[in-house]
């Protein structure tokens, strides 16, 4: 009877945690990831800035709360926000030789000008983005 409790209790936790890291996902005010108005912003020559999330990561939820900021002080059009699900976007990452989540990329039309992998310190993160645009 405890060992079930514990099986019962440990698959609820996994769902209300799931549940959870859905809802920090939210990519609102971010682009989400379609080739083709990425390939058109970047033939128009458009800053973009890239977040490769993954839901699950927690080195993602770190770095979400310094990208909204900068997308927030950055907002204009000629800046794209975009969100990469490192899950689902796989082309994505290879085209871009990405090995893991948490990598930030910026572009100034086709020629990618910064990048940063799994930096979770605010100034640090900062300075990579703020430099590129």
């Amino acid at each position: 009877m405890t060992r079930l409790f514990f099986i019962v209790a440990a698959i609820g936790a996994l769902v209300i945690g799931t549940m959870q890291l859905s809802a920090r996902a939210d990519t609102s005010g971010w682009q989400v990831y379609d080739e083709a108005e990425f390939m058109m912003a970047q033939k128009k020559g458009k800053t973009i800035v890239v977040d490769v999330y993954a839901n699950w990561c927690p080195t993602c939820r770190a770095q979400a709360p310094i990208l909204d900021e900068l997308r927030s002080e950055r907002q204009s059009s000629d800046v794209l926000f975009v969100k990469v699900d490192f899950d689902q976007e796989k082309d994505f990452l290879r085209a871009h030789r990405i090995p893991r989540q948490s990598t930030v990329l910026v572009f100034n039309g086709e020629t990618e000008v910064a990048r940063s992998i799994a930096e979770t310190n605010r100034n640090r993160l900062r300075g990579v983005v703020l430099g590129a645009l």
